[in-house]
């Protein structure tokens, strides 16, 4: 059923909750009046299907059709809803289509599958490749290989149980002996290591626990979004955020199909865009969720000459070893070979199966004897080679899998004769031999095996082994290029605004690496170079108990960023950096040793005494990172776009990579200092006035004169509102202050919105405009106001 047309809402800015056990729906409509008060027009909400029980994110569903009980259940979400409807506040979804979690006993339409097979009517939902290891799902949860193992599989009436897994038999199996037994189900319990090479269904990333789901299938689609649909039909969610569109087998049909059966609701997804890539214009959606406006704002408080010079001093340090991310392109292309080729290396073999599966049916003679090994090689070239996240047309592919990059692959032969494969690969997927269903298979296995390559090396890999500045290493971002240049972001900007205008911007978020506030301070470290790897020098002696070089480096920044914490915290956090890293240790090939020697480290360095030298720099450099916290903020919440504000953030919030990130907070949050009172004035004045900021306001950079111009980042959106926040305000001290510089203002009288008793017109000295903080925010006075 398709909803009436009608306008969207579109929110003017939302608050993001993150749902779990410990802070349900009635803990969420406990701070509504709270964030109610803080100017936002919406709550957005993590993911509140059923999923798998005790799930602190809420990302592994496992039943579309139920609100999580966990969280309070339906009446639950709507007793949130009328409470956030007498307060102004709507509320905003997170949906996750492209996968759901691998658990049987808890995911009904998965059990039907593994009992049933392919002629159950639900296994058209999940993405396997029946074809493959004679027709059972591999389901990789044994802990060593089956013979060592089988002692400890257990028949329990029609179930098969092993510790805590539960599966169900096929019919008319169970009294079979027990390795009959598994030999005649529709799935077969293996070594989890497995999993590498041999699985047969489509996961999230190198994830086994996340099954890929077919929501191309019309019928799949309406199943597994009739509730959320529902809940929008009767007004209970005004619009929707989509997670990880890029793993669908068609990302642009998915959301044309959800845009008409929302009627148009306001949508935004998840995608991350390379600096040069623009979300496609067909897509029938708000915008993305803020990772490329994230990384805008970020460079603009790093500084362009320090972050090579930062460079230098890592690579000085970490000298003596090798390998160790002292160049950005190498780095990310020596991850991305150990991904295809480990981690996703099944998907690759199934991606190989669907090349030659063309090749061989082909009327084409230039496709035809093209060896299995020579199309893997030419797709694992072609693959390492992209520099985004996929395409998603025959046309798309001319300009993300480019001649350049396919000339480039072509030397991995020895044979040139056998080179050709790459060729063919191409031309495939440039669609210059048909779009039949063996044609279209293949170039949706490759977009979506391009997807989980960029993300699992790059994000996963990459960002934990290339170091000189960690606060460059996030979702979206470009550590080989931290810095931009104001008048870069003052580009981005106008293009959002004129194409983009409701689309969403973040600067925190559950998945971030490391919050703003944490990132914004190493920033300052680009202004003092030479004073950090000076310190490091100091407190990093020869012969102390350091793993590794690299190791050190990421760790005496994790402390400078964060301040005095929870030495725990900060542990975990490095456990997980090294793990990721895959260097020395890693989730699937853990070496206790060197796990054991980076806890020891991480106690007596940084969390030890030698870590007090580096929260006394911190301590020192404080108004700079204040400036860069206050910056960042008032640029995200008044830039083009629908801020998301992530839990906490309205007031300092120092965090690390989930989990945590991802950890409750107290509403409302204490006493938030400055960032607390400027966000709420921002958002209010949002709130306010819509028509400075929504779909017909305008974008105008300011540009301010003279002798440090260049630190005074402005604009005015609509005429009616002025930002105008401080930039390397350290490099900025060190040449002697603001002196004669001015901001022309537009026309008009202009009050401070942060401080109501000050009145600015003209040229205003940039000096007066910053006195009491390194921020201003500008309401334009008087009759004025209302005049176009």
């Amino acid at each position: 059923m398709t909803p009436e047309r009608r306008d969207p809402v579109v929110p003017t800015a939302t608050y993001r909750l993150q749902l779990q056990p410990d802070f349900p729906f009635g803990a969420a409509a406990a701070a509504v009046p709270y964030l109610a008060s803080l100017g936002v027009s919406h709550l957005h909400l993590s993911p509140v299907l059923e999923a798998v029980p005790g799930s602190l994110h809420g990302y592994d569903v496992v039943d579309h059709a139920r609100v999580r009980a966990e969280l309070g259940g339906e009446e639950g979400l709507r007793a949130l809803a009328r409470t956030a409807r007498e307060h102004g506040l709507g509320l905003v979804l997170d949906i996750v289509p492209n996968h759901m979690a691998m658990a049987p006993r808890h995911n009904r339409a998965l059990w039907e599958v593994l009992r049933d097979g392919p002629d159950s009517p639900y296994a058209r939902w999940f993405d396997i490749d029946w074809k493959a290891q004679d027709g059972q799902v591999l389901l990789p949860v044994l802990g060593g290989p089956l013979g060592d193992e089988i002692g400890r599989l257990k028949v329990d009436g029609d179930v098969l149980r092993y510790y805590d897994h539960v599966f169900p038999l096929r019919e008319g199996t169970a009294g079979l002996p027990l390795p009959q037994l598994l030999d005649a189900q529709w799935y077969r319990p293996v070594w989890w290591r497995l999993a590498r090479t041999e699985l047969n269904y489509r996961r999230f990333f190198s994830i086994s626990e996340l099954i890929g789901v077919r929501v191309e299938d019309p019928e799949v689609f309406e199943a597994t979004h009739a509730t959320v649909l529902r809940l929008l039909r009767e007004g209970v969610i005004d619009g929707l955020r989509v997670d990880h569109p890029d793993g669908l087998a068609d990302p642009g049909g998915y959301l044309r199909r959800l845009h008409e059966a929302t009627g148009g609701c306001w949508t935004v997804v998840e995608k991350i865009l390379a600096d040069h890539e623009h979300l496609p214009a067909s897509w029938p959606v708000a915008g993305t969720t803020g990772y490329d406006a994230l990384r805008r704002v970020d460079g603009l408080f790093a500084d362009p000459a320090g972050c090579g010079e930062l460079l230098g001093h890592y690579r000085h340090f970490a000298a003596p070893q090798t390998d160790r991310g002292g160049d950005w392109e190498a780095t990310a292309r020596r991850a991305a070979y150990q991904v295809i080729r480990h981690e996703l290396a099944t998907e690759l073999d199934r991606l190989t199966r669907a090349a030659g599966r063309v090749c061989a049916a082909a009327p084409e003679p230039a496709l035809r004897d093209r060896a299995p090994w020579a199309l893997r090689t030419a797709l694992q070239e072609l693959l390492v080679r992209m520099e985004v996240y996929r395409p998603y047309t025959p046309g798309d592919a001319a300009t993300v899998v480019t001649e350049e990059a396919a000339a480039d692959a072509r030397r991995a032969f020895l044979v040139p004769e056998e080179a050709g494969a790459v060729d063919v690969v191409r031309d495939l997927l440039l669609g210059r031999y048909g779009d039949g269903p063996e044609h279209v298979e293949f170039r949706t296995r490759f977009a979506q095996t391009a997807s989980a390559l960029r993300a699992k090396s790059v994000e996963d890999t990459a960002f934990y082994r290339y170091v000189p500045l960690l606060s460059a290493t996030e979702v979206g971002g470009d550590p080989g290029r931290p810095a931009l240049p104001p008048e870069e972001f003052h580009a981005y900007c106008t293009r959002v605004q004129r194409d983009w205008p409701v689309s969403g911007t973040v600067v925190s978020t559950h998945d971030t690496k490391r919050s703003a506030d944490v990132r914004v301070a190493l920033a300052v470290l680009t202004e003092c170079p030479r004073r950090w790897a000076d310190l490091l020098a100091e407190v990093t002696r020869a012969g102390d108990d350091v793993p590794d070089a690299q190791l050190a480096w990421a760790a005496w920044q994790t402390v400078f960023g964060l301040g005095p914490a929870d030495p725990e915290r900060v542990a975990g956090a490095l456990l997980k950096h090294v793990r990721e890293a895959g260097l020395h240790t890693s989730w699937t090939e853990q070496q206790p040793p060197y796990e054991e020697a980076v806890a020891r480290f991480v106690t007596a360095g940084p969390c030890g005494e030698p870590g007090e030298r580096v929260r006394a720099l911190r301590a020192e450099l404080e108004p700079h990172i204040r400036a860069n916290v206050l910056g960042t903020a008032l640029v995200h919440l008044t830039m083009p776009g629908v801020p998301d504000v992530y839990q906490g953030t309205e007031a300092e919030y120092l965090a690390l990579v989930d989990p945590d990130n991802r950890r409750p907070v107290d509403f409302p949050p204490g006493d938030g200092g400055d960032k607390a009172a400027l966000t709420r004035a921002a958002l209010r004045l949002r709130a306010r006035r819509p028509e400075a900021f929504g779909e017909a306001a305008t974008y105008e950079p300011l540009t301010a004169e003279g002798p440090a111009a260049s630190h005074c980042l402005a604009f005015a959106r609509s005429g009616r509102v002025v930002t105008a926040v401080t930039r390397l305000s350290l490099r900025l001290a060190g040449a002697g202050g603001w002196q004669d510089t001015e901001l022309p203002l537009p026309p008009g009288r202009w009050t401070d919105v942060l401080d109501g008793s000050r009145e600015f017109t003209g040229h205003a000295r940039v000096a007066d405009l910053f006195e009491r903080l390194p921020v201003a925010l500008l309401e334009r006075a008087g009759d004025e106001a209302g005049a176009e």
